[in-house]
């Protein structure tokens, strides 16, 4: 059962068009996005055998595109929480994250 309908559809969708223009599966995806974060310094990834970790380490070797990147970012943008939602208007005292 899901708890909130069509929540997520738009991510995973974006994800699905991003994995079949690479020619790599979702979860490699999702890996290889996080491995071109600069706050991200390793990933710890687990696997329940060895096809899926030869799967998992798939994600490493090649890069998405600046444009596949913005495609993703925009898809999982949301709308900050209170009281931080109002200070995307005041870019001069709130620069962008690194």
């Amino acid at each position: 059962m899901r708890l909130w309908p069509g929540c997520f559809s738009n991510q995973s969708t974006k994800v699905d068009e991003v994995a079949t223009a690479t020619g790599q599966t979702v979860p490699q995806i999702a890996l290889n996005r996080l491995l071109q974060r600069p706050t991200i310094a390793t990933l710890i990834i687990g696997a329940c055998n060895e096809e899926q970790l030869r799967a998992n380490l798939g994600a490493v070797g090649w890069k998405l595109t600046p444009e596949q990147i913005a495609k993703l970012d925009a898809a999982s943008a949301t709308l900050p929480a209170d009281p931080f939602w109002h200070q995307r208007g005041c870019a001069e005292r709130n620069p962008p994250l690194v």
